[in-house]
């Protein structure tokens, strides 16, 4: 298998991405494959002193740019990184693309370039979110701003699936994100989501609130992009809010450091679980491949897991799932 990452994309430059993919090859059994313009990756590499014969390069002109209209830098800088990574992927050459550019450019690439599973009405971000003693899927998480009821359910079946292949959630849990518990509540929109969920074949729990999502009342947080992206955000920075805090709390005085040190093992715990680091990206679910979006701040930590987890998407078979509950929906539509 060829895992490729855009080493153009992300705030942090090119030198974390290749970091982090060197890093990777220590922890998957893939080929990794570096898309970039050559005087690019070659400088960072003779930094790093560092190779492999399962790293490969594929070299590139143009890059695509976090204020570049994402539809229009798709289709005229047909040699950035992210153009030619989905290019590649369509034609079988890789087996998966993480990038940690433009989030709407990777989307409208995804759509313009690779394409839908075909009965896949949007595609959606399903990232991994820590809940209290195991992790969940916040989805979706910013790929659609606007959804419709049709499209809530697809995203809930697909994060179902993820669920349930990479995380090893048996018959995961289904909360839709409102303002309040009660069937009663919310949008004619939700009403309407919660109606569809409620006769479906998922293990839909009802509505969530904002607060049960950390809680871990659900497995699946089911929102529409935009507030799923706001959730994501405020958790982000939640926790770096808290950690600091903490942080200056400790080393007051003398005592303080004390009880530092007596609690650093748990510490250390709270911070791992709440850095996004760990979790590396985010599939686009519903596309016709493995398509990862690394956050845009991703260092190489993050990089190297995004990486580990394209592998364990790849592992997983959730594309091939995704397509089977597809065709059998549409089998009984036709029956009926």
């Amino acid at each position: 298998m060829i895992i490729a990452l855009d080493v153009m994309g992300g705030d942090k430059g090119p030198r974390e991405m290749i970091r982090g993919a060197l890093a990777a090859l220590e922890r998957v059994p893939s080929q990794v494959m570096l898309i970039g313009t050559q005087e690019t990756i070659e400088g960072v590499l003779e930094e790093f002193k560092e190779s492999s014969p399962r790293l490969s390069f594929t070299y590139t002109t143009e890059v695509i740019e976090n204020d570049d209209k994402p539809v229009q830098a798709i289709k005229r800088k047909k040699d950035s990184s992210m153009v030619v990574g989905f290019d590649l992927l369509k034609k079988g050459e890789i087996d998966a693309f993480i990038s940690a550019g433009n989030t709407g450019a990777l989307l409208a690439g995804g759509l313009l370039r690779l394409g839908r599973i075909r009965g896949i009405d949007r595609p959606s971000l399903a990232t991994v979110y820590p809940m209290k003693g195991k992790m969940g899927i916040l989805t979706d998480a910013g790929a659609n701003a606007e959804v419709k009821p049709q499209n809530y359910l697809e995203f809930a079946t697909m994060a179902s699936i993820y669920a349930s292949r990479v995380l090893g959630i048996s018959s995961p849990k289904v909360g839709l994100v409102n303002i309040g518990t009660e069937k009663t509540k919310g949008t004619p929109q939700l009403l309407a989501t919660y109606e569809l969920l409620e006769k479906s074949n998922l293990n839909f729990i009802g509505n969530i609130e904002g607060r049960d999502i950390p809680l871990g009342v659900a497995d699946i947080a089911l929102a529409d992009g935009f507030t799923g992206n706001v959730i994501l955000k405020v958790t982000e920075g939640v926790a770096t809010s808290i950690t600091d805090h903490l942080k200056s709390m400790f080393m007051k005085n003398t005592g303080t450091r004390v009880a530092a040190l007596l609690v650093k093992s748990g510490l250390a715990a709270f911070k791992k679980t709440m850095d996004y680091t760990e979790y590396g990206g985010a599939p686009l679910l519903g596309l016709k491949g493995a398509v990862v979006k690394a956050h845009g701040s991703s260092n190489h930590k993050a990089i190297m897991n995004a990486i580990v987890y394209a592998q364990k998407y790849l592992d997983s078979g959730v594309i091939d799932e995704i397509e089977t509950y597809v065709k059998d929906r549409s089998e009984a539509v036709d029956e009926a």
